[in-house]
C-alpha cells in the first residue's frame, strides 16, 4: 500500500470512507495481512457482514487472487476494493522505491449462494467512489438474513459440523463408522449435524489437527451452513481448540466433551451426578493449566512476581478443592455399594451383570426378564446408574440382574476413573451377560471394544456369556455366520422376548454353579 499512500490524496480516502458523514471501518492493506480474528470482528453471524471494508492495491488490472477472496469470505468483509496502479511514478524519499499512479479499481463482495463472491468489472476510481456502498451492504445483508432464516429449523439445538481425520491406522469403513457414531453422540447431546468434513493425513497437525487449507474450508463451511459448533472425532489439545476457534469463528469441541455433556444431561441419581461432575472437572483441569500457564505468578523467576495470585490460580485452586471433595464422596459411594454387595453375598444370591456397548439393548433385556420398568430408550447412554432387579428362576433359584453403563470405543479415561464405583458392579459380579446389537454394522468391533475395556480393569471377572440381541433386525445369513464363529453364543430379541428359554437355562446354570461354589 506504500505506492497508494504516496500518490493518493488523503482527502480522497476520507471521501471514500466517510461518504454521507457515516463513519465506517476500513482496513488498508492486503486482506490476508490485515486479517482480524473472527471472534474479534465488530459483527458476527451468517446473516450479517462484518462491518469492515478492505482497500488494497496491485500493479495489474487482474481480479484479486483466490487467497485474497477467501480471506474476504472468511472475515465476511463488506467489500474488498482493489485499486490498480501503474508501475511508474516519483521516487520516494531515502530510496523507498517508486510510487505508482492510480488508474482504475474493482470491487469484490460476497453474494448469497454457491458462487460465494462477485468481482465487478474494472472501472474508474471516481465511479467506485460514487457507488452507494451502504445500499449495497443493506441489500446483501437482507438476502443473507432471508437465507439464514430459511435454514433455521430448531434454534434450541446446536447446529454442528463434524470433522473427521483419516489417518493411516483407519480404513475408509472405520472412518465412516467413527463419524456415524459421532453423529449419534451429537444427536444424543441435543445437537443437529449439518455437514461433515474429512481430511486424509498421516498424522495430526500440531497446531490445528487439520491442515491450514482445511481450516479455511471448515470456516467457509461453517459460514455456508450457519453452524455454531464444530465437533472433531478425536480429542484436541487446549491450544488446538483455541486456534481453531479463532480461525473458524465457532465453538470447537472434541468427542470427549460431547460424551461428558451427554452424561451430564442423563445423570439422575446423586451418585451419577457426583461422578459426572468429577469427570468434567478432571477433563477441565489440564486444559485450564494449559491455556493459562503464562498467566501464573506462582512459578517464581523474572516476570512471575507480582501482587499475588491471578484469577487462573484462584480458579485452579478452587477446582482442585472440588475434585478432592468429589473423590471423597465417590470413595464413600464405593464403600456403601461394597457393603450392599457383601449383604447380598451373605444371602447367597448370585449376581449377574449385564454389560455391552451403549445402545445394545441391556435395559430392555433387564425389563423383559424381570418385568420391571427401568428407563430404556433407543439412544446412546440412556442408562448411567446401575439398576439391580431380582429374577426368580424357580422356587429355589433367585438371582440378581444388574444393568450397567454402556461401553464405548475409546471411552474417555476421565469417565472410567470417575465411574469406578459403577464399574465395580461388573468386576464383583458372579457372571457377565455380554449383550451385542447384531443389527449394528460394526458389531464385531463393538465386541472387541467391550472385551478390551473389561480386560483393562485388571480384575478377574466371572464367566462371560455372549448374547446377540435384536435378531429380529438381522438376516438369516448373518445369524448363521454368527453361529458359526460363536457357537456358544445365544441369539435373542429382548423386545419380542425371542429365545428366552435358552437364556434362562444359562442363567440357571450360573446360579447353580455359584451355589455349589459357596457350598
Amino acid at each position: 500500500m506504500g505506492a497508494i499512500a504516496s500518490e493518493l490524496k488523503p482527502q480522497s480516502i476520507s471521501a471514500f470512507v466517510n461518504r454521507r458523514g457515516r463513519v465506517i471501518r476500513v482496513a488498508i492493506g492486503n486482506p490476508i495481512e490485515t486479517q482480524i480474528p473472527l471472534i474479534e470482528l465488530p459483527r458476527q453471524g451468517a446473516e450479517r457482514l462484518c462491518g469492515i471494508r478492505c482497500i488494497t492495491s496491485q500493479y495489474s488490472q487482474k481480479d484479486p487472487n483466490h487467497k485474497a477472496l477467501v480471506a474476504m469470505a472468511l472475515q465476511r468483509l463488506d467489500a474488498l476494493v482493489t485499486i490498480h496502479v501503474t508501475g511508474e511514478g516519483s521516487t520516494g524519499k531515502r530510496g523507498r522505491g517508486a510510487a505508482g499512479y492510480v488508474t482504475t479499481a474493482s470491487v469484490s463482495h460476497l453474494v448469497p449462494g454457491e458462487e460465494r463472491w462477485e468481482v465487478s468489472p474494472v472501472q474508474q476510481l471516481n465511479a467506485v467512489i460514487e457507488d452507494d456502498f451502504f445500499e449495497l451492504v443493506e441489500g446483501l445483508e437482507s438476502e443473507f438474513s432471508r437465507l439464514y432464516s430459511n435454514r433455521q429449523v430448531d434454534d434450541t439445538r446446536d447446529r454442528t459440523v463434524l470433522v473427521g481425520l483419516h489417518t493411516s491406522e483407519l480404513s475408509d469403513r472405520q472412518l465412516q463408522e467413527r463419524l456415524d457414531e459421532l453423529e449419534l453422540l451429537v444427536d444424543s447431546a441435543g445437537g443437529e449435524v449439518l455437514e461433515t468434513l474429512c481430511q486424509r493425513r498421516d498424522r495430526l497437525h500440531p497446531k490445528t489437527a487439520i491442515g491450514p487449507g482445511k481450516v479455511q474450508d471448515l470456516a467457509l463451511l461453517v459460514q455456508d451452513t450457519g453452524a455454531n459448533m464444530v465437533v472433531f472425532d478425536r480429542e484436541l489439545s487446549p491450544s488446538q481448540v483455541r486456534l481453531l476457534e479463532e480461525q473458524v469463528g465457532a465453538r470447537v469441541v472434541d468427542r470427549t466433551e460431547v460424551i461428558l455433556d451427554i452424561f451430564a444431561q442423563r445423570a439422575r441419581s446423586r451418585a451419577g451426578k457426583l461422578q459426572v461432575e468429577l469427570a468434567q472437572l478432571e477433563y477441565l483441569m489440564p486444559r485450564l493449566m494449559g491455556r493459562g500457564r503464562a498467566m501464573s505468578r506462582l512459578g517464581g523467576g523474572i516476570g512471575t512476581r507480582g501482587p499475588g495470585e491471578t484469577k487462573l490460580e484462584v480458579e485452579r485452586r478452587g477446582i482442585q478443592r472440588r475434585i478432592s471433595f468429589l473423590q471423597r464422596q465417590v470413595n464413600q459411594l464405593q464403600a456403601h455399594r461394597r457393603r450392599l454387595r457383601l449383604r447380598r453375598q451373605r444371602r447367597e444370591v448370585p449376581t449377574i451383570a449385564i454389560v455391552g456397548y451403549t445402545n445394545a439393548g441391556k435395559s430392555t433385556l433387564l425389563n423383559a426378564l424381570t418385568a420391571s420398568d427401568a428407563y430404556a430408550a433407543d439412544r446412546l447412554f440412556a442408562t448411567l446408574d446401575p439398576t439391580t432387579r431380582r429374577l426368580q428362576l424357580d422356587a429355589h433359584t433367585p438371582l440378581l440382574l444388574t444393568d450397567t453403563v454402556g461401553f464405548l470405543t475409546e471411552l474417555p479415561p476421565q469417565l472410567v476413573d470417575s465411574f469406578r464405583a459403577t464399574l465395580e458392579e461388573v468386576t464383583e459380579a458372579d457372571a457377565l451377560l455380554h449383550v451385542v446389537d447384531i443389527s449394528h454394522p460394526s458389531w464385531s468391533e463393538q465386541i472387541a471394544a467391550v472385551d478390551a475395556l473389561l480386560d483393562d480393569m485388571d480384575i478377574e471377572t466371572g464367566p462371560r456369556q455372549l448374547v446377540f440381541n435384536k435378531i429380529d433386525r438381522a438376516s438369516e445369513d448373518l445369524l448363521a455366520l454368527v453361529r458359526q464363529h460363536y457357537p456358544r453364543s445365544l441369539q435373542i430379541s429382548a423386545k419380542d422376548r425371542l429365545h428366552f428359554d435358552r437364556l434362562l437355562e444359562v442363567l440357571g446354570g450360573f446360579a447353580k454353579a455359584n451355589t455349589l461354589q459357596l457350598g
